[in-house]
């Protein structure tokens, strides 16, 4: 049984620890998107304003030795923050132990600690001991069975944060939806979005795939694909998807060649020298016709090849969302940056932010870090 923090006991003068989700994207020390550490402040002012001593750890992607500094800087402007390179130095342990109720610590990069990722008892150990509570607030990296994910919840009493309750009830959706339903799949990685489309072939009424999924089944049907992006991965799902009678793949296709204009033409009538960069006008016609009759919709990933700049069809998919009375559920980091840049984020019934902890929840209905909050 999950339980949420809201409906934890006493906590004031408890050592409070949350894993929050601030890996944000940066750019030369500067955050490029702030969502998700706005999504942690309701779990850290909950925390703070029943009396708990919030100590926030995360992790950043990229090099072990990747600072949360600018996350800081911003969470200070935010709420009162004191910063702590390591929480096991005698630093650390100092601005610990003298901790008031309702103070913020935010630990550096969860990551430097080597026990992190290799998930040590050790190294977990000894961070337990470093709080009272455990609260996991980061459904992003919910399909890792890393240290503060799957062992602490073992060690302490454990709870789900808030923003990690909202993805979970909100994506759970998808498991019952309302009919006619709608997926919408695109974006790269294949190999993860065709289990996805696997997983809900005989829960949804539509399934639609665009992006690189589309052209990989093309390829796999034998179709010439020119120069066009397709994985090389196995997927075993690949036949079912093929045979499916509810998958639907784009009419048309726009597709560049070099030296040439953009193209509209069948997926079936390439040339060996020209790329399939986004879906066609036809393609999107089709699209808004089945949004117009489905009262559940969830979309994952680009229609098009979204970081060349071929942004039309996504766009007009975002669009026609946002006019339609279905519940709309959405995710992917470039399918919520186009969102952003349309200025839709409050459009959609929920924008999830959890990126692959999505597809893997969808994909497999549970993930480890749910579990361990459960035992």
């Amino acid at each position: 049984m999950l339980i949420s923090v809201a409906d934890a006991p006493l906590l004031t003068g408890k050592r409070v620890l949350i894993r929050a989700s601030l890996n944000v994207p940066l750019k030369d020390g500067k955050i490029l998107e702030p969502t998700r550490i706005l999504e942690a402040l309701p779990t850290i002012m909950h925390v703070r304003d029943r009396g708990g001593k919030v100590i926030l750890i995360s992790h950043l992607s990229g090099e072990a030795d990747a600072s949360l500094m600018p996350v800081y800087e911003m969470l200070t402007e935010l709420v009162p923050t004191s910063f702590v390179p390591n929480i096991f130095s005698r630093e650390g342990k100092e601005i610990l132990s003298e901790m008031q109720d309702g103070d913020v610590v935010l630990i550096d990069n969860i990551r430097q600690y080597a026990g992190e990722e290799s998930a040590d008892a050790k190294f977990t150990h000894d961070l337990a001991e470093c709080a009272d509570i455990f609260v996991n607030d980061d459904f992003t990296s919910a399909h890792r069975t890393h240290a503060s994910v799957v062992l602490l919840p073992k060690l302490l009493p454990s709870f789900m944060g808030l923003q990690f309750e909202k993805e979970y009830t909100q994506l759970s959706k998808a498991f019952t939806p309302e009919h006619p339903a709608l997926l919408i799949i695109g974006g790269a990685k294949p190999e993860t979005k065709i289990p996805l489309a696997k997983a809900f072939v005989s829960k949804i009424d539509n399934v639609f795939l665009g992006g690189i999924s589309a052209n990989t089944l093309w390829n796999r049907k034998g179709y010439e694909v020119g120069t066009s992006i397709v994985s090389n991965e196995p997927i075993p799902d690949m036949k079912e998807i093929l045979q499916a009678p509810n998958v639907v793949l784009p009419i048309d296709v726009r597709t560049k060649r070099e030296g040439m204009s953009l193209r509209v033409k069948s997926p079936d009538r390439l040339e060996k020298d020209e790329m399939i960069v986004d879906a066609g006008p036809a393609t999107i016609a089709h699209l808004r016709d089945l949004v117009n009759k489905a009262k559940f919709i969830l979309w994952n990933g680009p229609l098009g090849h979204y970081e060349l700049g071929f942004t039309e069809s996504t766009f007009a998919c975002a669009e026609m969302l946002t006019e339609s009375n279905a519940t709309t559920i959405i995710g992917g980091g470039d399918t919520v940056a186009a969102i952003a840049h349309l200025g839709l984020n409050d459009k959609f019934t929920f924008v999830s932010t959890a990126g692959g902890a999505m597809l893997d929840f969808l994909a497999e209905g549970t993930l480890p870090g749910i579990e361990a909050l459960k035992d």
